[in-house]
């Protein structure tokens, strides 16, 4: 199936697991469980889901303690990655959150600067100075309305260190030994199970469980599509493409975060905003085609 399904068929598909994800945080920008809590459970879910999906696959576990120690520790990291998120949602919302997150690119960037030595193209320095200004225009806004700016914008920007250093691991795992997604994307559930769990009881007892079979609900259905079906679609259409349209695609999660903060959250998002959005978005774009030439070079 995959390999007779047409690129415009696949960017569609992109496209649409690229708005699933930013619906997501509508479901946690209204649950009452606790930000790590959240992560968790969503999590376990993707757990429970991708268990017997090895079992009938018939997949391969990894074979050296290497790629299961990469595996497992990009759980650890997306597990950070999801609380942070989640924080960031709770302050700033989930459009300014999300666009906060994209930029994980440039922390990729300079993971390969301080460790494998890359250097810094000219796309790159222009897109890394145009998110410096994108965001200075996000935040300027909001620290005038809003207390939890600070923090809001603070732990946006972490969750994307997160991530990068996730798919960092991911990337270890895979070079470490042949590991079939499903076993993978289970090894990352368990992992960050593990290391949420313990924060989770201690920082948020009283916020570990849904408060009702509703919000239960929610969080099966955060767990599932997004954890799960969205995620889902991105990795099955992005061999398919092209990787600069993959990036541009991929912007389709924020500005989709963007418009579901604005219409239907109804988060005040001034002009300038909107402005710094566009330019931080675009910034990402920059990043994410000279990533892309320096993979199609190798």
């Amino acid at each position: 199936m995959q390999a007779t399904l047409r690129p415009r068929s696949a960017g569609i598909l992109l496209v649409a697991g690229s708005v699933l994800f930013g619906l997501g945080g509508v479901i946690v920008a209204r649950v009452s469980l606790g930000a790590y809590a959240v992560a968790f459970w969503r999590l376990a879910v993707a757990a429970v889901v991708f268990l017997p999906l090895v079992r009938l696959s018939g997949q391969r576990w990894p074979q050296s303690r290497r790629a299961l120690a990469g595996a497992l520790l990009a759980g650890v990291f997306l597990a950070f990655d999801l609380a942070l998120w989640h924080e960031s949602i709770r302050a700033v919302g989930p459009g300014i959150s999300t666009v906060l997150n994209c930029l994980q690119i440039f922390w990729l960037t300079a993971i390969g600067l301080m460790l494998f030595g890359e250097t810094l193209g000219r796309l790159q320095l222009a897109g890394l100075l145009a998110a410096v200004g994108g965001v200075a225009m996000i935040a300027v806004p909001e620290f005038g309305h809003n207390v939890q700016a600070g923090w809001g914008l603070v732990s946006g920007l972490l969750s994307g260190v997160m991530l990068a250093v996730s798919m960092v691991f991911v990337r270890q795992t895979q070079q470490a030994g042949p590991v079939g997604i499903f076993p993978l994307m289970f090894l990352i559930s368990v992992g960050g199970m593990a290391a949420l769990l313990p924060i989770s009881l201690v920082w948020e007892s009283n916020r570990f469980f849904p408060a009702d079979w509703t919000e239960a609900g929610w969080v099966i259905v955060y767990g599932i599509v997004m954890q799960c079906l969205a995620w889902g679609m991105i990795a099955y259409s992005i061999p398919l493409l092209s990787l600069a349209l993959t990036g541009l695609l991929l912007l389709a999660e924020p500005v989709a975060a963007l418009l579901i903060d604005s219409v239907f959250l109804h988060k005040p998002v001034s002009a300038l905003q909107w402005a710094g959005a566009a330019l931080t978005m675009l910034a990402i774009y920059l990043g994410s085609l000279k990533s892309s030439a320096k993979q199609e070079a190798a």
